[in-house]
């Protein structure tokens, strides 16, 4: 009798655990659908980089000075703030980009906000960093920097690390780039690839079938047999985003020699400022400290409300957990 209780006890934990599953798995999906229908919102942070830099001078004279020292220089300060005349205003944005250029999505927020009270005294800066990616994501993002450029506000942009191939395509929308000296920029060109596994199919009597409507519908595939024919069209495809790649370019910085520069190579900084692909050497840090005497700089931040199933991810992620 005690084993038929212990085992009656066993089976409905496990009924209990597969019910909470269930309901669980139910309740996702339709949180997945309800974030479909419904447009995300999210957060719109704008901090003041002067405020950063005074507290960490304020910080230092604290600890240099004594007391009475130290109030009698905030009087001082106090007074010259209130003294000074209007400072210009800079907005600075940062945009990390991965091979998909997800941060075009807070990007275009971020702009949107800006040209609500930009006006072309003022200046928006972005800090690109980026090894490049898709064509058509990458166009995208440098189409968001050209509403700066339409708006006739002045567009700066400072590279730190790399802005290459995607990453110099939205680079070069603005009027001024600056980049840390040891910073790659670069790689003007375009590359495709993929596997093909015909000959494995073949040996292993697998056959692969494709039905497509349109000549060109397909030309390279991983399963399929290519032909010289459709190597040819797949890389008439490629020279043809090249050729727009350098068109954009050429009508950005007509200063850059355009055939001298755009053979996928990348440079250094240093040299790159030779071949006019950039107008100056500094980091971000130099220009925006320096640029802090003179303008108040407010970075714009905004942050996309995650659904519930995103957390969910985002959990499984930091914890390791893998289905």
């Amino acid at each position: 009798m005690h084993y038929l209780a212990d085992y009656g006890l066993y089976l409905a934990k496990i009924l209990t655990f597969l019910a909470a599953l269930l309901f669980f798995v139910i309740a996702t999906l339709a949180l997945i659908t309800k974030n479909k229908s419904r447009p995300k919102s999210g957060t719109l942070s704008i901090n003041k980089i002067n405020d950063k830099y005074q507290e960490m001078e304020d910080l230092f004279h604290k600890e240099m000075l004594d007391k009475k020292a130290f109030k009698s220089l905030q009087k001082i300060q106090k007074k010259k703030e209130k003294e000074r005349p209007i400072k210009k205003r800079a907005y600075l944005l940062k945009f990390d980009g991965d091979i998909r250029a997800s941060a075009v999505e807070s990007l275009r927020e971020e702009i949107t906000a800006i040209l609500g009270v930009a006006s072309p005294q003022d200046e928006v800066i972005v800090c690109v960093e980026s090894a490049g990616g898709m064509v058509h994501s990458y166009g995208l993002a440098a189409s968001q920097l050209q509403r700066v450029k339409d708006k006739r506000i002045p567009l700066t942009i400072i590279i730190d690390k790399v802005a290459a191939s995607g990453g110099y395509l939205m680079a070069c929308v603005g009027h001024k780039i600056l980049a840390a000296p040891f910073a790659i920029i670069g790689s003007i060109g375009v590359v495709a690839q993929i596997p093909n596994f015909h000959r494995w199919l073949q040996k292993n009597n697998i056959d692969f079938e494709q039905i497509t409507a349109g000549q060109y519908k397909r030309t390279l595939t991983v399963f399929g047999e290519n032909t010289n024919k459709d190597r040819e069209k797949f890389k008439e495809d490629i020279e043809e985003v090249h050729h727009y790649f350098k068109a954009f370019i050429t009508e950005n910085r007509p200063i850059v020699n355009i055939e001298q520069v755009a053979t996928g190579e990348h440079w250094l900084a240093t040299r790159a400022l030779e071949l006019k692909l950039i107008d100056g050497l500094s980091s971000s840090d130099d220009y925006l400290f320096s640029l802090s005497q003179t303008t108040d700089i407010f970075e714009v931040t905004y942050k996309a409300k995650k659904s519930f199933p995103e957390k969910i991810s985002q959990l499984i992620k930091h914890y390791g957990f893998v289905f």
